[in-house]
C-alpha cells in the first residue's frame, strides 16, 4: 500500500476540509463505475478508500504519522531489542540464569497485531519461538500442536447507495489474487465487516489459511449527499411552475416519483421524502430531503422582465 498522503495527493499538513475535497474528487474519477474496462479500477478504488479511512480519522492520522500502524492501517511490528545488559551469572549449583540487569523482549505476531511481552530472567522456549515463528502453534485435541494459520487480510469493499439499499452482487479482488463474489444484502450499513472463512494468507508452517474480512463502504453519489442516514439532492424548478405550481420528477435510490411543488414555493425551500434515504441501524431508511433552486428561462422573455420590474416598483 502507498503511502495515504500520496494516495489522495495532499500534504503532511493538509486539514480535514482538504482531505475530504481530495478525497470526493478522486472518489469520482476512480469509481469502478466510471472504470468498467480497467481490471485494476477496484484495487485503486479500495486503496483511497483505505488511505481516507485513515486520514480522516484524527486518531489513526496521529498513530501513521507517530508510524505506529502502516498504509493500511495495521499495527506496526516493534523493533526487538533482543538482550541488553549483564550476563549469565553462575550460582553454587551451575548455572542460575541472568543478573538483575538481563532484560528479555519478545514479540508475537497475529491477526490482532504485534503483541509485546517483555520480563526480567528471559522468557520461556514459546517466547523465544515466537520471535522466529515457530513458538505461536495451537495445541491440538492429541497434547500435541498443530501448526498456526495464515495471517488475515483487511479488505474495504465500496458499494453505491443503491446497492446498500436493494441489494447487489459485488466481485471483489483479494491481495493473493483470487477474485470472490459477495452478495449485498438489502439493507447494508456501513461499516459492516463480513468474514470469508480460509480466504486468507496461507500459512508458512502448513496450517490452516488466514480468513478475509471485508467491511463495506458508502462510495460518493453524483446526485445525493449524504446526512447520516438521510439522503439530501437539489431539484431543478422553473419560475412558472414554482409560482403557479407543479408536480417534478425527482430521482431516489428505487426509482424516480413525482414531487407536488405547492403555488408560490421559493428557492430553497426544502421536502422530505420520507424512506427514501440509507438503510437505518433500526431495519428502516433514512428520508430524502429535496431542496428546490429555481431556474430562469433559457431565452431572454421581455414580458418577464416587465412583470418584474413592476413588482420591483410595487415593493419600492
Amino acid at each position: 500500500m502507498r503511502d495515504p498522503y500520496d494516495v489522495l495527493g495532499v500534504s503532511k499538513t493538509a486539514d480535514e476540509a482538504e482531505i475530504k475535497r481530495a478525497y470526493r474528487k478522486l472518489a469520482k474519477k476512480l469509481h469502478p463505475d466510471a472504470n468498467a474496462s480497467d481490471p485494476k479500477a477496484q484495487d485503486r478504488f479500495a486503496e483511497l478508500n483505505t488511505a481516507h479511512e485513515i486520514l480522516e480519522d484524527k486518531e489513526k492520522r496521529a498513530q501513521y504519522d507517530r508510524g505506529e500502524i502502516d498504509a493500511e492501517g495495521k499495527p506496526k511490528a516493534p523493533e526487538f531489542t533482543g538482550f541488553r545488559g549483564g550476563g549469565p551469572r553462575r550460582g553454587p549449583g551451575g548455572f542460575s540464569g541472568y543478573d538483575g540487569d538481563t532484560i528479555f523482549e519478545s514479540f508475537s505476531f497475529g491477526p490482532e497485531g504485534a503483541r509485546r511481552s517483555a520480563g526480567r530472567g528471559g522468557g520461556g522456549f514459546e517466547d523465544i519461538g515466537d520471535i522466529f515463528g515457530f513458538g505461536r502453534q495451537r495445541r491440538s485435541a492429541g497434547g500435541g500442536f498443530a501448526p498456526q494459520p495464515g495471517a488475515d487480510m483487511e479488505i474495504t469493499l465500496p458499494v453505491s447507495f443503491e446497492e446498500a439499499a436493494e441489494g447487489a452482487s459485488k466481485r471483489v479482488g483479494l491481495p493473493n489474487g483470487k477474485q470472490i463474489d459477495i452478495k449485498i444484502a438489502p439493507g447494508t450499513r456501513e461499516g459492516h465487516r463480513m468474514r470469508l472463512k480460509g480466504q486468507g494468507e496461507p500459512s508458512a508452517m502448513g496450517g490452516p489459511p488466514g480468513d478475509a474480512y471485508v467491511t463495506i463502504s458508502y462510495a460518493p453519489h453524483s446526485i445525493f449527499e449524504r446526512d447520516g442516514d438521510d439522503l439530501r439532492q437539489n431539484v431543478d424548478v422553473e419560475l412558472a411552475d414554482a409560482v403557479l405550481g407543479a408536480k417534478v420528477r425527482v430521482p431516489t435510490l428505487k426509482g424516480a416519483v413525482e414531487l407536488a411543488i405547492p403555488a408560490w414555493t421559493s428557492g430553497g425551500r426544502t421536502f422530505r421524502l420520507r424512506g427514501k434515504g440509507l438503510p437505518t441501524a433500526s431495519g428502516g431508511h433514512g428520508d430524502l430531503l429535496v431542496r428546490t433552486n429555481l431556474i430562469l428561462p433559457k431565452e431572454k422573455d421581455e414580458e418577464l422582465e416587465a412583470l418584474m420590474r413592476k413588482l420591483r416598483e410595487q415593493a419600492d
